[in-house]
């Protein structure tokens, strides 16, 4: 059972109808950029709690949470009607594998994301550990509709910091878009198109990638990676590409 820290809302920012980070107050202590903790609220005598990436580093003085609204869900919506000053809990133990930490070395980091599993790849992305070990760092973003192509400020202000180490690839796959790709990861991949509009290549020798969101993309390029002769990165027997499955 998990132990509850009592939290309070600073700040709830809409990205859309759909799309909100919860900014909260909360003496959580150390974590690792990259890991997750349960948030919830109490339902009577229960606790109705899902797991959330944290965008916020451990250096900051609050927990930042990104997340869309699943309508009939029994958590999200009454999370996305929060306002400053409400209460949340948050579990006491950050969890999770998808850090720097974890990765072996190499010189290119790809981080690949749909939707919100962006979340955890800003918190790296804002860390010193993730810049002192590798040498490139190429943030890809795919989602529906532009208007999803969250922190843009935070994202530019990284480039501006990082200048050609950087890379940011937009992935808009519904709509008409400039100034990215249009098609899903594992096309573009396999295309030549993500690695041409990057700069980088992926493969075995200097790259590792991981992987964040829904179930299907973490599949296909997956496999996608395994075709260029990459495996699965486990502690035990060191990889090409690292993923998690919390949901």
């Amino acid at each position: 059972m998990a132990n509850w820290l009592e939290g309070k809302v600073v700040e709830n920012r809409r990205l859309n109808q759909y799309l909100t980070s919860l900014i909260i107050e909360v003496d959580l202590g150390g974590y690792e950029s990259g890991q997750f903790v349960r948030i919830g609220l109490r339902d009577g005598d229960e606790v109705v709690a899902r797991p959330y990436s944290l965008v916020s580093t451990a250096q900051e003085n609050h927990l930042e949470v990104y997340f869309n609204i699943v309508e009939e869900g029994p958590l999200s919506p009454r999370l996305f009607a929060l306002a400053a000053g409400d209460e949340v809990l948050v579990s006491s133990r950050p969890s999770g594998f998808l850090t720097v930490s974890e990765v072996p070395p190499a010189k290119h980091l790809w981080m690949m994301a749909t939707g919100t599993g962006i979340g955890p790849f800003l918190s790296i992305l804002k860390s010193d550990e993730a810049w002192r070990k590798f040498d490139n760092l190429i943030l890809c973003h795919s989602v529906s509709y532009a208007e999803e192509l969250a922190y843009q400020d935070l994202i530019e202000q990284i480039a501006e910091r990082c200048g050609e180490r950087f890379r940011y690839v937009p992935v808009v796959t519904r709509e008409s878009f400039d100034g990215g790709l249009g098609k899903r990861f594992p096309s573009i991949m396999r295309d030549g198109s993500l690695e041409r509009f990057s700069g980088f290549e992926i493969n075995a020798d200097d790259s590792h990638v991981m992987m964040c969101g829904s179930t299907d993309m973490i599949t296909d390029v997956s496999a996608a990676l395994v075709e260029r002769g990459m495996k699965k990165h486990r502690r035990r027997d060191p990889g090409h590409f690292t993923t998690e499955k919390y949901h």
